[in-house]
């Protein structure tokens, strides 16, 4: 996500950095009494706001330090070599147009950095646990997947992005295990601008609402033998990540959906892929599957998984 979003920055350090998403992420989501009843928010009576404000100045403060150096003005003041554009770069060239109506202000670039680096960096690897967990708990599963893998990547290649459109069975899998466990549950909260009517629901101007997807992709009502691990139902169907229904939005719906679908698709496919092609997974004798999740704004496992890698491809280099 770092090198997408402004390259590799050597001053950066990805250590402490990882550690203070983390802790930006659980404050984010730990319930604050303040939501539920406004009146007490000036008193911040469990100090989240207190933390939030020490975390974000924080990373304001690495994002301004990065923008300083990008925007090649140096303390003397004197032009620094010329960089490839990325991410930040591009940011930077809307805030520098000058334009009200489509240029950023300097918090709104910094803005958009916090929040993709948090919500590309905790998701796609909750994903591809949950998916190797389902993987595991089904060996039918697995073993078909296996077979499209050998069939279309090979044993003598190893998987690459290229790869992924013809691996539609890796994608039904992906999909399935979003359904049963997506990854936001709640998707993030939505605040109205203005009072208004939903289904003979008055829905207050500035409350906050929540989308229980989790509960959505479970209904009886929508899904045939809902809780049951079974990708093949996405091969029978045309559902996917963008549709307009109200049955399945691992990423949320229109247009406050999720701006990284593209980029979560092709990565968690890309891990699945590598990890079930390049390697035959076992349990050890102690360990036993479960379900259990850990209710956040992201749905973790309760207890990590934890599962042996055996090579399978016949070649070492490959795995270099």
């Amino acid at each position: 996500m770092t090198s997408t979003l402004w390259g590799d920055d050597p001053s950066q350090d990805l250590i402490e950095l990882r550690k203070r998403l983390d802790e930006f992420i659980i404050t984010f989501a730990t319930p604050n009494v303040s939501d539920l009843f406004p009146i007490l928010a000036p008193f911040d009576l469990q100090g989240i706001e207190s933390k939030a404000k020490e975390q974000l100045s924080w990373f304001y403060g690495v994002f301004e330090s990065m923008i300083k150096n990008r925007r090649n003005i140096g303390d003397d003041g004197k032009k620094k070599e010329k960089i490839s554009k990325d991410f930040m770069q591009q940011l930077l060239e809307l805030h520098q147009r000058g334009d009200d109506n489509s240029s950023l202000s300097l918090n709104e670039v910094k803005a958009l950095l916090l929040d993709l680096v948090v919500a590309g960096t905790d998701t796609i690897p909750t994903t591809v646990e949950w998916t190797m967990t389902e993987l595991l708990r089904h060996p039918d599963k697995m073993t078909k997947l296996i077979e499209e893998l050998n069939m279309v990547v090979g044993n003598q290649n190893t998987m690459e992005e290229s790869y992924i459109p013809q691996l539609v069975y890796l994608d039904a899998v992906i999909k399935e295990t979003l359904r049963l466990h997506p990854v936001a549950p709640l998707l993030l909260p939505h605040v109205p601008s203005e009072t208004t009517i939903i289904g003979g629901y008055t829905i207050p101007k500035g409350c906050r609402v929540f989308i229980n997807a989790w509960a959505m992709q479970r209904d009886l009502e929508l899904w045939d033998d809902p809780l049951r691990f079974q990708p093949e139902r996405f091969l029978e169907t045309d559902i996917n990540y963008r549709d307009s229904n109200f049955k399945y939005l691992p990423f949320g719906s229109g247009r406050r959906m999720c701006v990284g679908i593209s980029m979560a698709k092709k990565m968690a496919a890309l891990l699945v892929g590598s990890l079930v092609h390049s390697f035959e997974w076992r349990l050890s004798e102690e360990t036993k599957l479960n379900l259990e999740d850990k209710f956040g704004l992201v749905l973790k496992k309760t207890e990590s998984l934890v599962a042996i890698p055996i090579a399978r491809l016949p070649n070492l280099e490959q795995y270099k």
